[in-house]
């Protein structure tokens, strides 16, 4: 069926970013993000789940097995990591490039161990640093909500951990009867009129106020030199905290696999 195809990528990275909630998939032709989608990173899920929604998607979208030379792969699923290393050897025919605490010399991890480092906090400071060269906190709103300060000769000074939204809201409905859904939408006031609206308000403007003392704490250790970049699925819900960013990209765990893997022979 792939001999049938008809369109040829100019560069053949795929890089995979496998999360707790989300694997992230991205074709790079050069240095352009080309393609990319999602699958839910579900840990119950066998090889023939992941297997059938790849070649899904690259039948959907014209694109060749053979045309993928070099994989990326960031997982912080465990159980899943063996499973997509199987997946990439039985349809690419690659070994993949695993990310690790030590797979690019110009970042320094420094912290008690840098093997508890996640691997997509690795790639997020890997772009940041790429691009910047300077003290910098990556804020990453994903499953958790997490912020990796990376210095600006490329030092890893240590990462901060709070639950991500959806996972306060589940958290919340998890202990709590009768709660209707809640989407994710910032409400003009603190002020709620009803469930919904206060559920938004205490954790949306909430976790406004947490992002914002985070940052404002990490410049303090730094002496006020840190850039800020917001990274995430969830990065740009709370439109007010744009303006703490240099930039808000959503790719940018992708764009530092994509770093990493240029940088592998």
């Amino acid at each position: 069926m792939a001999s049938k195809l008809n369109i040829r990528l100019l560069n053949n990275l795929l890089v995979i970013d496998v999360g707790n909630t989300d694997a992230g998939f991205g074709i790079f032709e050069d240095k352009t993000l080309t393609h990319q989608f999602r699958i839910k990173s579900l840990k119950d899920e066998n090889y023939v789940f992941f297997e059938y929604s790849f070649r899904q998607y690259f039948l959907e979208n014209n694109l060749r097995f053979s045309d993928i030379t070099k994989v990326v792969l960031s997982s912080v699923v465990p159980p899943l990591t063996p499973i997509f290393k199987l997946l990439i050897n039985n349809i690419f025919g690659i070994e993949p490039i695993i990310v690790n605490a030590y797979i690019f010399p110009s970042i320094e991890i420094s912290i008690d161990n840098p093997n508890e480092i996640g691997s997509d906090l690795i790639a997020n400071a890997v772009a940041a640093f790429t691009k910047y060269k300077r003290n910098c906190v990556v804020v990453d709103f994903g499953t958790a909500l997490t912020f990796t300060v990376v210095s600006g000769t490329g030092k890893i000074l240590g990462v901060s951990i709070a639950p991500g939204l959806k996972t306060a809201v589940k958290a919340l409905f998890a202990n709590t009867a009768q709660l209707p859904d809640v989407p994710l939408e910032l409400p003009t006031s603190v002020l709620g009129k009803n469930t919904v609206h206060a559920i938004q308000a205490g954790i949306l403007w909430g976790y406004e106020g947490l992002v914002k003392n985070m940052i404002q704490k990490v410049r303090a250790e730094l002496e006020g030199d840190c850039i800020a970049i917001a990274t995430g699925g969830l990065s740009s819900i709370i439109s007010t905290l744009h303006g703490e960013f240099v930039e808000v990209n959503r790719e940018l765990t992708l764009e530092g696999l994509r770093i990493i893997g240029e940088s592998q022979a």
